[in-house]
């Protein structure tokens, strides 16, 4: 083995703790929107988390002595980024765990990637569709075929929730590329922007959840279970996911951290069994397992060896046209 294809132990120990440690606090938010949709109707749920989450990062902000945005063009566009990518799914993954398992909620969340790419290639033009991604998006449809059990018939509050659950991943699909076509080119932080989408978040919230669920009850009228499960959602599922996401970014690049998609199903299927006492059916993780194997050819992960080593590899001569990859 030689220096380049020997594995950086070091640079490995310091991403892992906390890729690690952000799969399981976004795995365990699934087993807190169980817990709060009891007493918690799902879009009060929402504002108490979106609430917390934002006051942390505002507290985040103020000890890194960071601003908000002032441009009216920046806070439109995160309007919509906070409509699709905070306030509507998070109301309707707290809509499908009143139905649905919690670790089935997880699952479907995984499913993400496969809803961005169509929409990115398609509406957004921010990718383009290559036969590895065509392959990815089939299998992942299939898992998805799978996961629902379709042999078995549609219908019923269980099928509902998953079909909620699934919308919740299709809102992401919007928000993401529309955030990288329309956001990403900000000067402003990562930081900065999640603060404003959150607090942007939490208005809306705060305008539609009386209309369509009444006053929000007080806190003091929760159990602490429920308060708890509002607090880890909002400042640790949140605030401080958010802060471990942007480091992981940082030191073990984008694509890597990205990989923390493949670790989120299995750490909500883990608590969901121990904290819920929870079961699925064998075609769940079955399915689970295909769509994430469709993420990982979509993504060019099953092969990466291979495209590195072309890429270590000498130049072609000058007769050859180069291929865009």
């Amino acid at each position: 083995m030689t220096a380049d294809i020997t594995p950086d132990r070091a640079a490995l120990r310091s991403w892992l703790p906390g890729f690690v440690a952000l799969a399981a606090i976004w795995g365990s938010s699934f087993l807190f929107i169980k817990v709060g949709v009891e007493e918690l109707h799902p879009l009060h749920l929402t504002l108490y988390r979106v609430g917390a989450g934002a006051v942390t990062l505002l507290v985040v902000l103020a000890v890194l002595r960071d601003r908000l945005p002032t441009e009216p063009r920046v806070w439109a566009h995160l309007a919509v980024v906070a409509a699709f990518g905070v306030a509507v799914p998070f109301t309707l993954f707290g809509y499908g765990e009143q139905r649905v398992e919690s670790m089935l909620a997880g699952i479907w969340n995984a499913t993400t990637p496969l809803i961005v790419l169509p929409l990115a290639v398609l509406v957004f033009r921010t990718e383009r569709l290559t036969v590895r991604r065509a392959v990815g998006l089939a299998l992942g449809f299939v898992g998805v075929l799978v996961v629902l059990g379709v042999w078995q018939g549609v219908g019923g509050a269980h099928f509902v929730g998953q079909l909620m659950c699934f919308g919740a991943a299709a809102c992401y699909g919007v928000a993401i590329p529309y955030q990288k076509k329309f956001v990403a080119g900000s000067t402003h932080s990562g930081l900065s922007l999640s603060a404003a989408q959150l607090l942007m978040a939490a208005a809306q919230l705060a305008v539609v959840a009386p209309f369509v669920a009444g006053a929000p009850p007080a806190p003091t009228g929760l159990s602490v279970e429920v308060v708890a499960s509002v607090l880890a959602l909002g400042a640790l599922g949140t605030g401080l996911a958010f802060v471990i996401n942007m480091r992981n970014i940082r030191v073990a690049g984008a694509s890597t951290a990205s990989t923390v998609t493949y670790l989120i199903p299995v750490f909500a299927v883990l608590i969901g069994a121990l904290a819920l006492g929870e079961r699925l059916t064998w075609h769940q993780p079955v399915g689970a397992l295909i769509v994430l194997l469709g993420v990982a050819v979509s993504q060019g992960l099953i092969g990466r060896r291979r495209a590195a080593a072309d890429a270590a590899a000498p130049p072609a001569p000058a007769i050859v046209p180069a291929t865009p990859r």
